[in-house]
């Protein structure tokens, strides 16, 4: 459960000053103002990571963890499994792991 907040600031802005926020939260991709504002006061900053290489690592992961399911679920009702199966799989997590290498390498770009 997430922690319960039971205080509350509050505070008046100008249009143009809320205009600037809502600006600035769209850049960031947040839609919840009271988050943003949050985040920005405690931490001072946000950072949006705009890697398209974990969604690629998603999908890879999603048709492994597929494959491992009906592998399970075909072992356990008594049948066999299909060595093609489990080599899907191990393309698969080998694909994700390059990816992987991939976003680290950009990360650790990051000043």
């Amino acid at each position: 459960m997430g922690k319960e907040k039971t205080g509350g600031i509050y505070f008046k802005v100008s249009d143009r000053d809320r205009a600037l926020i809502e600006q600035k939260m769209e850049l960031a991709n947040v839609h919840n103002m009271s988050a943003y504002i949050r985040k920005m006061c405690i931490d001072g900053y946000i950072i949006r990571l705009d890697l398209p290489e974990l969604d690629k690592c998603a999908k890879y992961l999603r048709a492994a963890s597929n494959n491992l399911n009906q592998i399970a679920r075909r072992v356990n009702s008594g049948g066999g499994y299909y060595p093609d199966k489990i080599d899907e799989i191990q393309t698969a997590l080998a694909e994700n792991r390059a990816l992987f290498g991939s976003i680290l390498e950009q990360l650790s770009k990051i000043n």
